[in-house]
């Protein structure tokens, strides 16, 4: 045993196909590293039975958000659920399931074999349409001008936190950011965080459709949608907004002090 409670939070979004067996696969993995696990999914209200799928499931907790309010206030409220957990180690991933459960185990080790704070799945194989990965990269050299320092995958939604690190990036965090990893991204690399990046492998989401739902599920899509178009710009005013700009609110975010 490693960590004496350990949280595994997800925000979710009609993911009621794929969700109940990707925990499994977590939970399988997972159970040895661990002297209590917990889950915590943050439903972003859901038109599909995901809000239902663990009703006979003691260790996770779905909360169903009061409205629905896209992927970013969605994933924040599932970190402050894991917060309130008191948990010694907070992981969070996406509810639609693009990660194997053996790469959970070596996110939980290299947290536990060092004194990194933050540890980033960073994905390989990423299945995800061009422009997504293409919208990811651009997000990064943004980051890296800002920072002067390369953060690999910017945004991704595998990430293993320390409570106390997670913590002052969440009250920094408006609740309604819509990128809120590409501002801990950022905040983490300015400050000085312990983080470590570790590689791991990206599959096709979970379930019979293989396209994310956030965006649709036509898998024949060649250009951005337009809602997704209108999304990133959206994203890099935040971004200018809360993180970039001499003034902005992000820029006081300080690295915790170590706990002696």
């Amino acid at each position: 045993m490693t960590v004496t409670h350990l949280a595994i939070v997800m925000p979710a979004y009609n993911e009621a196909e794929g969700i109940r067996g990707f925990i499994d696969e977590i939970r399988d993995n997972i159970a040895p590293l661990a002297e209590r696990v917990s889950f915590f999914i943050a439903d972003d209200r859901s038109t599909d039975a995901t809000a239902h799928v663990f009703d006979d499931t003691s260790d996770v907790e779905v909360h169903t958000q009061p409205a629905n309010r896209g992927h970013g206030p969605t994933a924040l409220a599932a970190y402050r659920l894991g917060l309130a957990s008191d948990a010694d180690l907070i992981v969070h991933v996406d509810g639609d399931g693009q990660f194997l459960g053996t790469d959970f185990t070596r996110l939980i080790d290299a947290a536990e074999a060092t004194s990194a704070e933050v540890v980033h799945g960073v994905r390989d194989g990423r299945t995800d349409p061009w422009y997504r990965k293409v919208l990811t990269a651009c997000v990064g050299v943004l980051i890296a001008t800002a920072s002067g320092r390369r953060v690999p995958d910017v945004n991704t939604p595998l990430r293993a936190y320390r409570p106390a690190a997670l913590q002052a990036l969440v009250d920094a965090v408006p609740e309604h950011a819509s990128v809120p990893h590409v501002h801990f991204s950022l905040a983490e690399a300015r400050s000085g965080f312990a983080v470590r990046y570790l590689r791991v492998a990206s599959i096709p989401r979970r379930g019979e459709s293989q396209s994310g739902t956030m965006w649709g599920r036509a898998a024949g899509v060649r250009l951005p949608p337009k809602r997704l178009r209108q999304f990133a710009i959206n994203a890099l005013q935040e971004v200018w907004m809360l993180s970039l700009r001499p003034s902005a609110p992000l820029r006081s975010i300080r690295r915790p002090a170590p706990v002696a």
